[in-house]
């Protein structure tokens, strides 16, 4: 039986998850809103809008799909959280037009009307605030709520914070971070956690080798003992002889991206030679 998982079917999560997945080894097409499913190796992929995917995974129509957190936390659905992709980051946040007396939520009064499409995380931070507000439901665009008169103030994501700036409006509390996330239905990570967690794992490998490099170097023998030092590496730097030399060895290590610059000058002055940078698809612990 194949594992039912859905992913994003447009936008940055989309397009980040497919390019994730392509350099695991599972190659998928980019997805729009036309294609319905592909299937690769053992899963059907399912392309389905970010909003849908936490409910069908719920219902156990999926088996695991990747989201928002905050789509998540909004539904109050009870799904299984199983891994933070560290991509897709964002806020949902209060934000008031400038100019308009909203510098806190202190300031906000019951009464005050909020646009958002979070009604059910927006309603319950201002319970825990004690403030009595009225949520306006829209289904996006909430920038321009406030020009309108339709609403006091708003609850919305941000990301950079550019199109709140943009539309004259100031953030001025935030309800809840979020990410994208990969969630399970209970019942299937109970019977089949295995493939998922190799789903899982297939994905962090690649992440964790996107900020990585492999380098390689021949090395004066003479200067291996500083080497070690400053490359230790996942377990440290391999280090193979070269036929027929000596006095020069094959140093391979993994490395952070932003060490790559220093990294060269220290090697040259150590005197290696045949120095070669090289990305790196997958780090498998």
């Amino acid at each position: 039986m194949t594992l039912k998982f859905a992913i994003p079917n447009k936008g940055r999560l989309s397009e980040r998850t497919v390019q994730i997945l392509n350099h695991a080894g599972l190659e998928i097409e980019g997805a729009d809103e036309r294609k319905l499913y592909t299937n690769v190796r053992n899963l059907s992929v399912m392309f389905l809008r970010a909003s849908d995917i936490v409910r069908f995974v719920h219902k156990g129509a999926v088996d695991v799909g990747v989201t928002g957190k905050d789509i998540v936390l909004e539904s109050g659905l009870d799904v299984k959280t199983v891994y933070e992709l560290d991509f897709g980051h964002c806020r949902l946040s209060i934000a008031a037009p400038e100019g308009s007396g909203f510098d806190s939520v202190d300031d906000i009064k019951d009464g005050t009307v909020v646009a958002t499409s979070f009604p059910n995380l927006t309603q319950k931070y201002f319970e825990r605030l004690g403030k009595q507000v009225e949520i306006t439901k829209i289904s996006g665009a909430a920038e321009v709520t406030p020009h309108l008169g339709v609403a006091d103030i708003i609850s919305d994501l941000v990301s950079s914070g550019s199109t709140l700036k943009m539309n004259h409006l100031k953030e001025i509390a935030v309800i809840t971070n979020s990410q994208a996330v990969v969630i399970a239905n209970h019942e299937s990570y109970k019977h089949r956690r295995e493939e998922i967690d190799e789903l899982v794992s297939a994905m962090r490998s690649v992440m964790d080798a996107e900020n990585k490099k492999y380098l390689m170097a021949d090395v004066p023998t003479v200067a291996l003992d500083e080497v070690r030092k400053y490359f230790p590496g996942i377990a440290g730097p391999t280090v193979m002889n070269i036929a027929g030399r000596e006095d020069v060895v094959a140093v391979h290590v993994v490395i952070d991206k932003d060490q790559v610059y220093d990294a060269i000058i220290r090697l040259k002055r150590l005197g290696a030679s045949g120095i070669l940078i090289t990305p790196i698809d997958r780090m498998v612990p």
